[in-house]
């Protein structure tokens, strides 16, 4: 019998029995199972290493809760809609829905090959008009619930993609910032838009990296912002989220603290004698004294009022709106417009600016150059005054101000500011707010509406039709999906050109009507797939709700942090609509949530720009898939080097190796020996380890546990013919351990062993005795082992004859005990050594005096001990070394002995809990 492992020679058959057996099936009556789900894919053409590490991930876990009982979902789906799909189609001259038919094709086998334990009863496809009917019904119940709104705005425009994107699609190409960097201001609201728009770099496209602009364009948006404030606050209670994601949503969401303040603002339109209030927030209003003029958008309501009756207007706003605000910089135009300052009376210059951004707090914003550096740079390019209204508490006032002064943008105190000269600026702030009618608190969030519009065909129909006399009108749930018609080449927006699809009649009144030719954004589609896995096959509803409340939120959900906003914050807003429209309980989707680290390849991402990918193939799928999670913690980073796929491939030939002489060896020992107690409790301190390293996701633990079993296990068959009972258990805790990491492996080494039934369905395995103290047992022996090769080196014996180990009297423990107990208690006045050393002293086991237990409990006092405190009895470690003596033996061949310390022992001084006094001869 061949003892080399080949994968591939076993992959075959043992996926033809796991489907055989259909065992990653969920039965539809299960009870609240696990759902473990991995992001799905984006249907690009082939699995990459960030796929393989994700799946890995959720397989890993999703087969061990599996042998631990639990039912199980793990289901896997596809992300098949979206613009690249359309440009690869147009590349290879297809259509996109055969490119993305011919994807799937290729990457599920890609899946199957690698041995992910899915159930496929359960796959969705995005793209299917079984699917996306249910976005548009979704859209629909939205649009009635008020969630919906259509309007023209100022958005940003990849001239490449020829289509919409919202803003965490838009990137800063000099930062490389992925959507996971944009962070929201805690300045005032105009600095937010800084951080949010400006830098040199240019802003561009999150796909294909062409610089963005911006266009005015009737538009679909969900009303995201309904939900800012429970957005922000939800994240306090995502304790299974890293913090990394839950901080780049809060910066997102972007919630401000300030104040409201009212302009009344003269001297424009018919009426020039009137004034119309424009509101400004801010979150210092302590600047209030030291604003020079005000500012606004040029998509606000008053710039488009100034710009019918000011030419000059009219052409700046008419250029401002169609460029980035990069572009723009800190132009502007003056307008005929004046500004009432609330406070002094005092009449500002009111300008049109392209550095304030319409949708970012109000649109407008007092401009106070002493205390804003945008704000200074404005005010410089229009040669605007500067008022100097808070100095630094340390200020000398010899500073004098100058151009190229900066702003002074940190607390300190009140001046040139009427009453409130010489308060402190937070205290001044309040006061202010509180004392007049035209500053109010208010809070305002960065987070924007959730542009949904796309220009493009690859995507779901938006279900509306437009009437010249209805306005735009909901298609009725009868009709459907609105299904995507045959694909037309062409550029623009293929709907757009395809008369057939676009002209139709008004579902109220019948007359002529054209349908929408926008299609969803398709992180609608990712937004609540994980509520279709539930019930995938259900014909007249999106999901299954009664399901959805019993088994939901999802278990764990692992995928790359580069999604906080997009796709995850996206998902929350979603679960929190349906539970508002009656379609689910829950308000949060998933419980723990896992950010996947990035597999590097010569300290880069693996990219196939950069050439340095290396596909799952090239190693074969075993040994890919055990690499990729015994090199590191699930969300750090790794270094593929091909050195360490090899510690992956040997140690799968090893497992098989021993398994496979196991059986040929035939009749093993049937007599036990003290080692084999040794070598049982150690394969019980090993289950314990890897189920708490399973738990908690540490699966290069698991691994690292599984290797040191298998090496004991080989010494141990070479110091003595192994016992067979011992051993072969050993072999099945190794299968099992390793089954959900490397599945076809544990299930060749399972049925090598006679294992009951199949490994991915056995019980996960237990220990036969108490192994809740493993890492004390663990700690001792390593520890003793330690110290006696320290001896031996240190004394330079060459070849020691007798080693003893001399355990501590056990009076020794109870003081151990007590002082750890002790060390955990609140102090109550009592002196605690002395409190220890009395009780031992009336302990019935005492055989030594006050003053020498005195002198130990001191020591104690100064020893940081081991798992805080933590020790074991005197019996326990006795025991355990009496059972580990077999390895000092097998190292330095010699005698040992293990005994406790008698009265007169003269190494008894010597012993302590945990670390036995040692005599070498």
């Amino acid at each position: 019998m061949t003892s080399h492992y080949d994968h591939a020679q076993v992959q075959e058959f043992w996926q033809y029995v796991w489907e055989r057996d259909d065992v990653y099936a969920l039965d539809a009556d299960a009870d609240d199972p696990t759902y473990v789900l991995g992001m799905f894919p984006y249907t690009s053409g082939t699995l990459h290493m960030g796929h393989v590490r994700n799946y890995a991930i959720t397989d890993a876990y999703s087969r061990y809760r599996r042998m631990q009982g639990d039912d199980v979902l793990h289901p896997m789906g596809w992300d098949a809609f979206g613009l690249p799909a359309e440009n690869a189609a147009f590349e290879r001259k297809t259509d996109p829905r055969s490119w993305t038919e011919a994807c799937i094709r290729r990457m599920r086998e890609e899946l199957e090959t690698m041995g992910f334990g899915y159930d496929w009863s359960r796959e969705i496809t995005t793209c299917e008009p079984e699917y996306y009917r249910w976005n548009q019904w979704l859209f629909k119940r939205l649009y009635e619930a008020g969630l919906v709104e259509y309007e023209a705005a100022t958005v940003n425009w990849c001239p490449d993609c020829e289509t919409v994107l919202a803003d965490a699609q838009v990137v800063d190409r000099e930062d490389e910032r992925s959507e996971s960097s944009n962070q929201a201001s805690s300045e005032a609201e105009h600095d937010e838009a800084s951080d949010r728009e400006s830098g040199d770099g240019a802003r561009v496209c999150w796909r294909c990296e062409t610089p963005v602009g911006r266009r005015e364009l009737d538009q679909w948006f969900f009303t995201i912002t309904d939900y800012a404030e429970e957005l922000h606050e939800g994240l306090a209670d995502l304790e299974g989220w890293p913090e990394g994601v839950r901080e780049i949503q809060r910066n997102w969401i972007g919630r401000q603290e300030g104040a409201r303040i009212t302009f009344d603002v003269t001297g424009y339109g018919d009426d020039t004698d009137g004034s119309n209030p424009v509101d400004v927030f801010t979150t210092r209003p302590e600047t209030i004294y030291g604003a020079t003029y005000l500012a606004v958008s040029p998509g606000h309501e008053l710039a488009r009022e100034l710009a019918e009756s000011n030419s000059a207007v009219t052409e700046y706003v008419d250029t401002a709106r169609e460029q980035d605000p990069n572009e723009v910089g800190f132009s502007g135009v003056e307008t005929d417009a004046t500004a009432i300052h609330p406070l002094t009376g005092e009449e500002l210059p009111v300008y049109v600016a392209g550095y304030v951004l319409e949708d970012v707090g109000t649109g407008a914003v007092m401009g106070v150059p002493g205390h804003n550096e945008r704000d200074r740079s404005f005010a410089r390019e229009h040669d605007l005054p500067v008022e100097r209204v808070i100095v630094p508490e340390t200020d000398d006032g010899n500073g004098d101000e100058t151009d190229e002064t900066p702003a002074y943008t940190g607390e300190g105190i009140l001046e040139n500011s009427g009453e409130y000269d010489g308060l402190a600026s937070e205290v001044a702030g309040e006061r202010l707010v509180a004392a007049h009618d035209a500053l109010e608190e208010d809070v305002t969030y960065r987070l924007r509406d959730w542009l949904i519009s796309r220009q493009r065909y690859w995507g779901t129909p938006i279900p509306v039709v437009h009437c010249d006399d209805c306005g735009h009108v909901l298609v009725p749930d009868e009709e459907l999906p609105v299904e995507l018609p045959e694909f037309v080449r062409t550029t623009g927006n293929p709907l757009e050109a395809h008369e057939s699809f676009r002209e139709t009649t008004c579902p109220d009144c019948g007359g002529p009507a054209r349908r929408e030719t926008d299609t969803m954004d398709t992180f609608v589609d990712s937004s609540w797939y994980y509520l279709r896995f539930l019930s995938p096959d259900l014909a007249d509803a999106p999901f299954d709700t009664d399901l959805a409340d019993d088994w939901l939120p999802i278990d764990v959900y692992v995928g790359g942090d580069e999604h906080a906003i997009l796709h995850l914050l996206y998902t929350r807003f979603f679960t929190k609509a349906l539970a508002d429209i009656g379609l689910l309980e829950r308000r949060e989707p998933i419980r723990e949530l896992m950010s996947q680290g990035t597999v590097l390849y010569d300290g880069e991402k693996m990219s196939s720009s950069k050439g340095n990918v290396v596909t799952p193939e090239e190693y074969g799928a075993e040994t890919t898939r055990l690499f990729v999670l015994s090199a590191a913690h699930p969300e750090q980073d790794f270094e593929w080097t091909a050195n360490n796929v090899r510690g992956a491939y040997d140690l799968q030939q090893t497992l098989y190796r021993m398994a496979t002489e196991f059986v040929d060896e035939g009749t093993p020992r049937v007599e036990r020996r003290e080692h084999d107690d040794y070598v049982a409790r150690e394969i019980d301190r090993t289950i314990a380890a890897v189920t708490e390293e399973y738990e908690r996701f540490r699966f290069h633990r698991a691994a690292t546990e599984i290797r040191e079993l298998a090496r004991l296990l080989r010494r141990y068959r070479e110091y003595d013919d192994p016992h067979g009972d011992v051993y072969r258990r050993g072999l099945l805790t190794l299968a099992a351990s390793i089954a959900p990491m490397a599945p076809h492996l544990g299930e060749e080494l399972w049925n090598k062993l006679r294992g009951e039934g199949l490994a991915v369905e056995a019980d996960w395995p237990e220990p036969t005795h108490d192994a809740s103290s493993y890492r004390l047992e663990r700690q001792l022996i390593e520890r003793t082992l330690e110290d006696v090769r320290d001896i031996v080196d240190v004394a330079a014996i060459d070849e020691p004859e007798r080693i003893e180990l001399v355990v501590a009297p056990k009076w020794k423990y109870r003081a151990a005990h007590l002082a750890s107990r002790n060390a955990g208690e609140e102090s109550d006045g009592i002196d605690d050594a002395g409190s220890v050393v009395d009780r031992v002293i009336e302990d019935d086991v005492i055989d030594a005096d006050r003053e020498t237990v005195s002198a130990f409990v001191g020591e104690l006092a100064g020893h940081d001990g081991d798992e805080s405190g933590q020790t074991l009895t005197g019996d326990r470690e006795l025991a355990i070394l009496d059972r580990a003596s077999w390895l000092v033996t097998d190292e330095f061949g010699a005698d040992v002995v293990v005994r406790q310390a008698s009265t007169d022992d003269e190494h008894a001084a010597r012993a302590r809990p945990g670390k036995p006094a040692i005599h070498i001869r």
